[in-house]
């Protein structure tokens, strides 16, 4: 019997012709040209990606399918099925598991999101988060609105994140199915745990499983005793934190670790006693809406019966994706909390937190509802237009369930956590709810009184309910964690020139990235969207020129009631400067920073002129 080798007889790809590809001949060009090839590359990954969870799933219908019901051996068809992947690829058949899993689902249960990962707008690490966050839906009549509202979000322009593709797709999910999520957590809630195993060279790993407030509090404690040492010490910051962690539960010592003595680290004798009766306490925030706090409210009828074509035979599926856009009844003004500075700060930077050895302490901010016939934002109101005239008889039409709607809120560090979730933490004696605004039209103060430059409470927390996480694309870093960046650099001696301290010209940004836009040739820029000018179009120029968007899914997505909140005017008044002395030399028509200000306020302008006709071939939003 003659062997076959897998693959004999198909062209190399380093054989293929490049040009066909849309590929350079060469790799050594410059960095611009290099760039332009990557995000082609990226495209055609993703591409590739799809083609291979096509192959996967024909192989699942061929071989898995037809006896999946009645197949009762210990290595099923299913898993024979995977072992046949992973044998000829040299994967584990963990690996294959995963990918027959994932090609099924993207079949069956999220054909619209691998239409995105197909077009290249959605990378393939991004689609195993995706999947796996909607495996409760499966086999449920709203798994093709899900899909429909997934797929919508992912092609607006824009970047993404993990975390923010984590929330989107939570709250997506969260929207058509609140029953279940709030099922789920209350048999979670039953179910926690404290759970050790034995690991290799007489170490073991434990695992407490709590609500996830819990958990940030306790993690907050952490980092801060493990940052309790200096710079000599020989740990790295996960093993710091792992005996930090230790000597929190066990009330024994945590020093640092440095080679000095006593006398010359002062960090080589900490009381926990007394380091926990110092400590500032640190605040947990919530962000959530008016509606959420008071309960679920009745579901409008067109919500109450299932329009998904989901029953629909496999060849003939197609979302009726008018039932995708979703009546919000309880979208209100979203809570945020006014962050409390535990320790003195930099301009623009808040931190906030809670020791897990006091009593945790969550702020919670609420507003006046809006109106409970408002559009889900969630939703490209182009996209609501034209889905609109589309046939709703499609589809089943069997009650939902859905007799109710209820809101979510956002926890830094957590994510998008259910309306019941929020309403125990409200009820929780120790949470400060702290309202942002008083629902009419009077606008809020901007900035501080005695200081324009700097933002008042409520401007600080509006900013980072509205942004989530840092606006630079890709990054995970939370807002409430990180710094308020004056987008256009704020002129101290002409404020009126730009800069200005208001919910536009401020944006979220973790510690690194608002370093890199100050001192690296990064220039961003931020402005209304001419469409919708409640939202902003976020924007960040790299040094050769290149222009990313910035981030596709925020806080407007989860309490669209954040377009009734409105600031007043920052005051133009100047702040007073100090007399330079005379001078004899020659001085410039501005000093150095103005005229780099100035140079970065031009080249945003530029850049906005060029996005009035957006070219055609831009590419991806990777």
């Amino acid at each position: 019997m003659a062997g076959v080798q897998v693959g004999a007889g198909a062209v190399p790809w380093a054989a293929l012709d490049h040009a066909a590809l849309g590929l350079p001949a060469t790799t050594d060009l410059p960095a611009s040209q290099a760039l332009d090839a990557l995000v082609h590359a990226a495209a055609g990954v993703a591409y590739l990606k799809w083609f291979e969870y096509q192959l996967a799933a024909a192989m699942h219908a061929e071989l898995v399918e037809p006896f999946e019901d009645e197949d009762r051996r210990e290595l099923d068809a299913h898993t024979r099925c995977a072992a046949t992947i992973a044998t000829t690829m040299s994967i584990t058949q963990g690996a294959a598991r995963t990918l027959l899993t994932d090609a099924v689902a993207l079949r069956d249960r999220l054909p619209r999101v691998a239409e995105c990962l197909r077009d290249g707008v959605v990378t393939p690490h991004h689609i195993r988060t995706i999947v796996s966050r909607t495996e409760l839906i499966e086999g449920q009549c709203y798994a093709a609105l899900v899909d429909a509202d997934i797929a919508r979000a992912l092609r607006r322009p824009g970047s993404w994140s993990p975390a923010r593709m984590e929330a989107m797709v939570d709250t997506m999910v969260d929207r058509r199915d609140p029953d279940a999520v709030r099922a789920r957590r209350e048999k979670a809630k039953r179910n926690r745990e404290f759970t050790v195993e034995m690991g290799r060279d007489g170490l073991a790993s434990a695992t407490d499983t709590r609500p996830a407030e819990d958990i940030v509090a306790l993690h907050a404690a952490v980092r801060r005793l493990a940052a309790q040492v200096c710079p000599k010490d020989t740990r790295s910051k996960a093993a710091r934190a792992s005996d930090a962690h230790y000597a929190l539960i066990t009330q024994t010592g945590f020093d640092c670790d440095c080679d000095r003595p006593i006398t010359d680290c002062r960090y080589k004798n900490i009381d926990l006693t007394t380091f926990a009766a110092t400590a500032p306490r640190i605040v947990i925030h919530l962000v959530t809406d008016t509606t959420t706090l008071t309960g679920p409210v009745p579901a409008p009828e067109n919500e109450r019966v299932c329009r998904s074509p989901q029953h629909l035979p496999r060849p003939d599926l197609a979302v009726d994706t008018s039932a995708s856009v979703t009546t919000e009844p309880s979208a209100a003004e979203p809570v945020a909390s006014e962050p409390a500075a535990t320790e003195p700060v930099a301009p623009e930077t808040v931190a906030q937190g809670t020791v897990a050895t006091e009593p945790v302490a969550s702020e919670t901010a609420a507003a006046q509802s809006v109106s409970p016939d408002r559009v889900d934002v969630s939703a490209d109101r182009d996209a609501a237009a034209s889905d609109a005239a589309v046939d709703h008889t499609r589809g089943c039409e069997e009650p939902m369930g859905l007799d109710f709607v209820d809101g979510v809120g956002f926890l830094p560090g957590i994510g998008i956590v259910s309306g019941a979730h929020v309403r125990d933490l409200a009820a929780d004696p120790r949470t400060v709810i702290r309202p942002l605004g008083d629902g009419t039209d009077t606008p809020l103060p901007a900035t501080q009184p005695s200081n324009p430059y700097r933002p008042s409470a409520a401007l600080d927390a509006y900013v980072r309910a509205r942004d989530l996480f840092c606006t630079w694309p890709g990054c995970n870093r939370p807002a409430w964690d990180g710094d308020l960046d004056h987008i256009t650099e704020y002129d101290h001696t002409h404020p009126e020139k730009g800069g200005r301290t208001n919910a536009t010209g401020l944006g979220a940004k973790c510690r690194f990235h608002h370093l890199l836009k100050t001192f690296a040739d990064f220039v961003d820029d931020q402005y209304p969207d001419p469409t919708d000018p409640s939202r902003l179009i976020r924007t960040i120029t790299i040094p050769d020129g290149r222009t990313v968007l910035g981030p596709a899914f925020t806080g407007h997505d989860v309490h669209p009631g954040l377009d009734t909140i409105v600031f007043g005017d920052p005051p133009d008044t100047p702040t007073p400067r100090r007399a330079t002395p005379g001078l004899t030399e020659r001085r410039r028509p501005a000093p150095r920073t103005e005229q780099k200000h100035a140079r970065r306020r031009q080249e945003r302008n530029r850049n906005r002129l060029r996005r009035v006709i957006p070219p055609d071939d831009t590419p991806p939003p990777f």
